[in-house]
């Protein structure tokens, strides 16, 4: 799976694979993928979940197999064996069992459209995002929420934050670009508990983008935002690419960027520093999120004085 878009800066562009279950077009973000295999003969696991089809071992490395059939609901008998989508994320390896795999589209986040309420109510979506190719829809999953539902312990740990001290933090804004609905909810949730209770939350990047442009205007961006957490996976703009906005401003280049996602690892990382950002965390460590951001808005606040 290697690609060059992983090493691109703030383009705004994500690789597609697409593939099929049954007669239905899905998609899932390259930079999440380690390799596609053949159908290998699995070992079940008594009393797994469900969708957990059991665990192989390829090349000495453990990793449990996840039916997205069943996952979905789809009651179908497959044609064949299918594949394996060898996945990395949130630092887990999952292997998700697939029918078909048809191809990588280079798409921008900004063809990529919200699912709204009317698909899905926003604690049980399972798509991030629906995309036309040619002339078929393709719907890009939400294998994040996919995982945690399985194992809700893949997901934050808000646990890591009981050990936080009554403390008012109110005084340093925060702004947030995060599509899922439940994990802008649960980053809230532990913000507000370390204190952090000024909170901008915004959808998507270009969301975010916007008001710091309007408060530039204003002359007031550098007092009304001490630090910006962002995702990366985001319809209309991502994280990277609002990284390398608010990086390559000579205003607010000042204020400290923090990429918080799933998809970080080697290559990702270089990327992000590569666009300026000041820390970059996994979603489960969402005790370390507090502890990065404490420090960076300390550095910045003292700075200002």
């Amino acid at each position: 799976m290697d690609t060059n878009i992983l090493l691109e800066s703030g383009t705004n562009e994500l690789e597609i694979l697409e593939f099929k279950i049954a007669d239905n077009h899905y998609g899932i973000n390259v930079a999440k993928i380690r390799e596609i295999l053949l159908y290998q003969p699995v070992t079940p696991l008594p009393n797994s979940h469900p969708c957990i089809e059991g665990i192989f071992m390829p090349r000495d490395t453990m990793i449990s197999v996840i039916n997205l059939r069943k996952c979905l609901k789809i009651t179908s008998e497959p044609d064949g064996d299918g594949l394996f989508i060898i996945t990395n994320f949130n630092k887990l390896n999952t292997a998700f069992h697939v029918d078909e795999v048809l191809g990588i589209h280079r798409v921008s986040w900004e063809d990529i459209i919200k699912p709204d309420a009317t698909i899905s109510a926003d604690d049980n979506a399972v798509s991030t995002g629906v995309i036309k190719l040619e002339d078929k829809l393709v719907v890009i999953l939400d294998f994040e929420k996919i995982v945690s539902d399985i194992n809700p312990e893949t997901g934050l740990k808000v646990s890591d934050l009981d050990n936080f001290t009554a403390r008012d933090r109110s005084n340093s804004p925060i702004m947030i670009a995060e599509d899922s609905p439940l994990l802008s909810k649960l980053i809230c949730e532990c913000l507000r508990k370390a204190g952090y209770t000024n909170l901008n939350v915004n959808m998507n990047g270009q969301e975010a983008w916007e008001k710091l442009v309007e408060m530039n205007k204003q002359g007031t961006v550098l007092d009304q935002v001490h630090c910006i957490i962002t995702d990366i996976e985001m319809p209309l703009m991502d994280g990277h690419r609002l990284t390398k906005l608010v990086k390559d401003n000579d205003t607010m280049k000042k204020i400290p960027v923090v990429i918080f996602s799933s998809l970080i690892n080697e290559e990702i990382r270089i990327k992000g520093e590569s666009l300026g950002a000041d820390a970059q965390l996994t979603k489960p460590e969402i005790g370390k999120l507090v502890d990065a951001i404490d420090g960076l808005i300390d550095k910045y606040e003292n700075s200002r004085r």
